[in-house]
């Protein structure tokens, strides 16, 4: 390893030196990399001075900058969160300042006032930290060419939070603008947990050849043809004042992964298909730990109120605590617990994404200044703002990925050299399946992040629009710059036009409407905005996070005349429930709620309509009291693969352990790859129950497919509860009796083809597909939420899209929206992907069980019918009522 002296400045090695540290070599590699105009990923654990990393090319550049180089945007930090963009800018004030650094930093967000925005484009800082959504404004401005032509270095943060949704999308067909806009551009990539580091190698770089910049009157500044605009020769001027101080020497070392030549390097005219990837090893191992309260758990629930005083003394013995749960619910459910139980006065705080957003920067800043002694956050604060004062990390509920699961330990003691403690707090029997194996995978640094995804289409047309607002483009450069990206590699010149094509009119279907015509192509073969009213449209709609609107349930009235015939807006508002679980009814279906059984009727514009269900009516679909995220596939072959082996047993609570041993008596435990089903009668009915552990969205969708079949069947299925590892199904009649009948009937019920005709049909019935579509059409700027001086109520959203919907269905079924509705569908609350993998790994692997009554594996997920969605200990009450009731049925 070369000395920091042939590398640093002097005033930085002193600045090192005063604060007591060393340049770690992950550092000064990305210091290399950059210097030599090539692109990075760094991957490191907590800690170990990521940031850092990432800016300090840009630090050095900035201060050796001569004094004859014009000012102007060097460095673009693009980070998921407004709150982690804010942190880091206060993080740089430090160095910056005690350095004494000629350099400018700003931030750039929604919260950003609007004449300080205006001002950035024409006076730009130095560094400029924003997110996707400012991006895409700031690459679809009139001056984005000029804006960005002295861009050196983009550094991403949380690069593995951000690729894995549309926003990662968006993201990507921005940096291929940036790419192209700046030949030469470094693009760095910051992760601590990734398991493909190759899929976001390939993110930061062009996947093919790009086009010139832009000339004059195509987006460009006026410089000439943009021909001249030599990549490697920008390459090599990134960082002035790196080369003469040796930062641009090849370095190999352990960790350290090259990418092909870029054309600084004599690589000629060819492209990087992936950055150099820079990787950290070691830092301490975390301590982490399953809480034990030395009592039974329930088998069902997930609120952990038995766990609330425990986690309450472990505040009281650390000096900061965040208590990370998994839904909004949870944390005000777990902070009012806790607030209950705080006869110290401690100061707790709460903070999730549905709060105020001053709200939560003070919660934010009081956190910072050490003033908090906990805060109960969601997903809002699982990324990587360093406060150093946090101690532990305490997780309740199952953590559902063991990705997730680091991600949050990581908050607490942000050093690498210094262990991270957490606890896991499970809510029920099977949650503490789910902690050992999440305990598992921390020990071997086994990570679950989600699959490279494609690129959607509907992001895509957003961003057509957004570079038709900056200025007149060929189609043929436009399509070059977008296939670069990584998540568009796929695109066909025929899906680009067809996305042109809708831009352009909407598509076939409303080709007759000028409204929907957004771009106009001119004599010279160039598309432009159609005029600056749609340029504002598209400006103030950017973006791709729809609020997810929760829908009123209102009670119809029936006419007696008209049997069947319900009049909406009739009947008082009996509540609100979730957007997700409105979109999973179709009209019949019953659900508990405000203490009625109701009838689901339909979605009347924003508000869920139902009526009373007939007296004795059992609730088909109850609502899903339990995580937000779904146990993820990793986790979840773990867990079958714990309950599979005996000989794992004694590493589990004592409880745990007991209660597989009364299954294996009862009934039979599944093999790892295997398929149990179980059938018995209970009162008046029968259950079917199976144990796929594949995730509440993948049983939802398979309770759903089922009932379908079983209906076919004669079998008359009365409804399915599911969880994250089974579903049951309630009928008339009796599933054992056919089974016994035809041997092949319950492989042929959980056969492959569910996902052909019968997905089909359901999908074409269900209320889902509107609200996925409206998503879609939002996003594509088909439908606009914000107008000048006005903003689209959640009705009348609702109201344009279902009648553009019906109209496409009919008149246009393959249009672009309904094809990207269709995507979102399969991947999103269906989850169709996952079950597929599911039904091909059980084919052959069912295992049958014809029980007299119901099984101890069985009584967890039959705790899930009928509930309904309430917090506190009264819920708890009753389940564990029920639970009671079944255990003693099930050992009897």
């Amino acid at each position: 390893m070369s000395d920091p002296a042939e590398i640093l400045p002097e005033r930085f090695r002193a600045w090192f030196s005063a604060r007591g540290w060393a340049p770690r070599p992950h550092q000064l590699d990305l210091l290399r990399i950059a210097g030599a105009g090539r692109s990075a990923l760094l991957v490191a654990p907590t800690g170990a001075g990521k940031t850092l990393a990432g800016f300090l090319p840009s630090l050095v550049a900035l201060s050796q900058r001569g004094p004859q180089k014009a000012a102007g945007l060097h460095t673009l930090y693009v980070s998921p969160l407004k709150a982690l963009a804010v942190d880091i800018a206060r993080n740089l004030d430090a160095p910056i300042a005690e350095m004494a650094l000629p350099i400018r930093v700003e931030t750039r967000t929604g919260d950003t006032p609007a004449h300080k925005r205006t001002r950035q484009i024409s006076r730009p800082p130095d560094i400029l930290l924003t997110t996707p959504e400012q991006l895409a404004l700031l690459i679809a401005h009139r001056e984005a060419a000029e804006f960005f032509s002295g861009l050196r270095c983009v550094v991403l943060d949380e690069l593995h939070a951000l690729v894995t949704s549309k926003r990662g999308d968006l993201l990507s067909l921005a940096l291929a603008r940036l790419h192209r806009l700046s030949p030469g551009l470094a693009a760095i990539g910051l992760s601590a947990t990734v398991r493909e580091p190759d899929e976001l190698r390939k993110y930061l770089v062009p996947q093919g050849r790009l086009p010139p910049p832009p000339s004059a009157g195509e987006g460009g500044p006026r410089r000439g043809s943009g021909e001249g605009s030599d990549g490697a020769e920008r390459g090599a001027d990134l960082h002035e004042g790196l080369a003469k101080s040796g930062a641009v020497a090849p370095l190999s070392r352990p960790g350290l992964t090259a990418g092909p030549p870029s054309p600084a390097e004599g690589g000629g005219n060819a492209v990087p298909l992936m950055a150099d990837f820079v990787t950290v090893a070691g830092g301490a191992k975390a301590d982490l730990r399953m809480l034990d309260l030395g009592r039974t758990l329930p088998i069902s629930g997930h609120t952990a109120w038995h766990s609330m005083p425990a986690i309450y003394e472990l505040i009281k013995e650390h000096r900061t605590t965040l208590v990370f749960v998994n839904t909004r619910l949870q944390a005000e459910y777990t902070f009012q617990e806790l607030w209950r139980l705080n006869e110290d006065a401690l100061p707790i705080a709460i903070h999730h994404g549905s709060l105020d957003a001053q709200q939560r920067r003070r919660v934010e800043a009081a956190m910072a200044a050490g003033q908090l002694r906990a805060i109960v956050c969601t997903a809002t604060l699982d990324l990587g703002i360093d406060w150093g004062d946090v101690d532990l990390v305490v997780n309740v509920g199952a953590p559902k990925g063991a990705s997730r699961i680091m991600q949050r330990i990581g908050r607490a003691n942000h050093r690498m050299d210094e262990p991270s403690k957490a606890y896991l707090v499970p809510g029920n029997r099977f949650e503490m399946l789910e902690c050992q194996a999440a305990l598992d995978a921390v020990e071997e640094a086994a990570q679950d992040t989600p699959d490279a995804r494609q690129g959607a289409l509907d992001v895509l047309a957003q961003h057509v629009l957004g570079m038709a607002c900056a200025d007149a483009f060929d189609p043929a450069d436009l399509y070059d710059e977008i296939v670069s990206a990584a998540p568009y590699a796929w695109l066909t010149w025929e899906s680009f036009e067809q996305v042109v094509d809708y831009v352009a009119t909407g598509g076939y279907a409303l080709r007759a409407y000028e409204r929907f015509a957004k771009i106009l192509r001119g004599p010279d073969g160039l598309w432009r905005v159609r005029d600056a009213r749609t340029a504002q449209a598209y400006r103030m709609n950017v973006g791709t996070i729809v609020e997810a609107a929760r829908v009123r349930v209102r009670l119809g009235r029936t006419l007696r005349g008209k049997p069947g015939t319900v009049l909406p807006k009739t009947g008082r508002v009996l509540g609100e429930i979730e957007d997700e679980f409105a979109e999973t009814l179709t009209v019949g279906d019953t659900f508990l709620f405000a203490g009625e059984t109701l009838r689901f009727e339909g979605l009347a514009e924003d508000e869920c309509l139902v009526t009373r269900a007939p007296p004795g009516t059992d609730p088909a679909i109850p609502s899903y009291a339990g995580s937000k995220f779904p146990l993820s596939t990793f986790l979840a072959a773990r867990v079958r693969a714990l309950i599979a082996d005996p000989f794992e047993w004694d590493r589990l609570p004592k409880q745990i352990g007991e209660y597989l041993v009364q299954q294996r008596r009862r009934s039979v435990l599944p093999g790892e790859r295997d398929l149990l089903v179980e059938t018995f009668p209970r009162g008046k009915r029968h259950y079917l129950t199976a144990f796929p552990f594949e995730g509440r969205l993948a049983h939802q969708t398979l309770g759903m497919l089922l009932t379908r079949r079983l209906e076919r069947a004669g079998l008359r299925p009365l409804g399915f509860a599911a969880n994250d590892y089974g579903i049951a199904i309630w009928t008339i009649r009796d599933v054992a009796e056919r089974a016994a009948l035809d041997p092949d009937f319950i492989a042929d019920l959980f056969a492959v083809d569910m996902l052909g005709d019968d997905l089909e049909a359901w999908l074409d019935e269900s209320a889902m597909m509107k609200r996925t579509f409206r998503q879609c059409a939002v996003i594509a700027g088909l439908i606009e939420r914000h107008h000048p001086g006005q903003k689209k109520s959640g009705r009348q959203v609702t109201i344009s899209t279902d009648l553009i919907y019906d109209v496409l269905r009919k008149h246009q079924p393959d249009h672009l929206l309904l094809r990207a509705a269709r995507q979102d569908a399969a991947t999103g609350l269906l989850d169709v992907r996952r079950l597929g993998m599911m039904l091909e790994r059980i084919q052959g692997r069912i295992v049958h069980r014809s029980l007299d009554r119901v099984s101890p594996l069985s009584v967890s997920v039959m705790l899930e019918i009928g509930r309904e969605r309430v917090y506190g200990e009264g819920a708890d009450e009753i389940l564990a009522e029920a639970e009671a009731e079944l255990l003693q049925e099930a050992l009897s």
